[in-house]
């Protein structure tokens, strides 16, 4: 498989001061078999006032890029450089870019991950996007501080239901449309798809559930209200924490299987590995551990969701802050009140082993 062009910061920030980027129309059809997907997204954006004509480029990933058009004129597919397709001599004002490729399924948790239940047969996909992934799936302009709108549209097999970072609605012979989202990074565009067990409910006016594998149903249904009631309780303290209310319009949790981290923190459709659905006796700090790690997700929600870092170098920031507020959190909202306790005991000695390695460099290095 070819290598991608890892775009530097420089990059981004050039880019960032060149491009307004206000709305992505993503269509994914997942009807396609077991090797690929249909991808076709539109990108409006703006060149800014000021500006000479002038490049830039947009990433992607494909299997096959089967056309690209720029305000209606047709791009040379061939051009597709490594992961980037060159926008030449784009003059100030608005323009329009659609791209139709078709995409890999990934087996190892980049991009669209695709994984059929040796159990009983059925088959999920899901996306993790993080950190560069999302050109996998759809063209972008990929970095966090170029954010937009996403309304996606996706097909699926009849029998599947589509989560998404909005609420989703079926509107007939498998095709499901996600809502709008509030203006969002690339890599925190989030789809997950196929037969899923749910168990919804609703809190302060709005929608939650938590989703995962058929094959899997009895041992969530077992822990349902566990988890919702450390939902529940973890997003009313944020909000005495945080003037600003929860920015999205529903919050799903889903325990996806083979996933390559331990959790997402994808806005309004968090992902997490799919072993925190315990399938035997657990002690109580397990238990603790997961309630942890659901009060981690949701702080992101607010600290790296509604809030994102400019660029990478200050990932530091975004995860120590939400580990923070998970432990201080949990403690504070649930019945798990040694989570402080167990960061002493277990998280505390990750740093000081850290520290003595000869690679330890600063936490944002120039």
């Amino acid at each position: 498989m070819a290598t991608m062009s890892v775009l530097t910061r420089d990059e981004a920030q050039t880019r960032a001061q060149l491009l307004d980027v206000h709305h992505y129309t993503v269509a994914l059809d997942l009807t396609g078999g077991d090797d690929t997907f249909d991808s076709v997204t539109v990108i409006r954006f703006t060149v800014r006032a000021g500006q000479d004509v002038t490049d830039t480029f947009v990433e992607l990933k494909p299997a096959d890029l089967r056309s690209a058009t720029l305000d209606g004129q047709p791009l040379d597919p061939h051009s597709l450089t490594e992961n980037r397709l060159p926008l030449k001599s784009l003059t100030p004002g608005e323009h329009e870019l659609r791209v139709d490729a078709t995409m890999r399924y990934s087996r190892t948790g980049e991009g669209m991950h695709r994984f059929t239940d040796p159990t009983d047969g059925e088959t999920y996909v899901y996306t993790q996007l993080f950190m560069e992934d999302v050109q996998r799936v759809f063209a972008a302009f990929d970095q966090p501080d170029l954010k937009a709108v996403f309304e996606l549209t996706v097909t699926a097999p009849q029998g599947w239901t589509v989560l998404a970072n909005g609420m989703t609605e079926h509107t007939g012979d498998g095709v499901w449309k996600a809502a709008p989202t509030p203006p969002i990074s690339t890599y925190l565009v989030a789809v997950a798809a196929g037969p899923w067990h749910s168990v919804r409910t609703e809190h302060r006016g709005l929608p939650f559930g938590i989703h995962c594998r058929r094959s899997l149903a009895p041992h969530l249904d077992a822990d349902a209200e566990e988890i919702l009631d450390i939902t529940r309780a973890c997003f009313d303290r944020y909000h005495e924490k945080f003037d600003e209310p929860y920015p999205f319009d529903s919050y799903d949790q889903a325990f996806v299987p083979e996933f390559n981290a331990g959790a997402m923190e994808n806005p309004g459709l968090v992902t997490f590995r799919d072993e925190f659905v315990y399938r035997s006796a657990v002690t109580d700090t397990e238990r603790q551990t997961r309630a942890m790690v659901i009060a981690h997700e949701m702080a992101h929600m607010w600290f790296g969701d509604l809030v994102t870092l400019r660029w990478w170098d200050d990932i530091w920031l975004n995860e120590s802050f939400a580990e923070y507020m998970g432990y201080q959190t949990t403690a504070e909202a649930t019945r798990f009140t040694g989570t402080w306790t167990d960061f002493g005991v277990a998280r505390k000695s990750w740093g000081y082993d850290a520290d003595q390695r000869p690679s330890t460099h600063p936490l944002a290095p120039e």
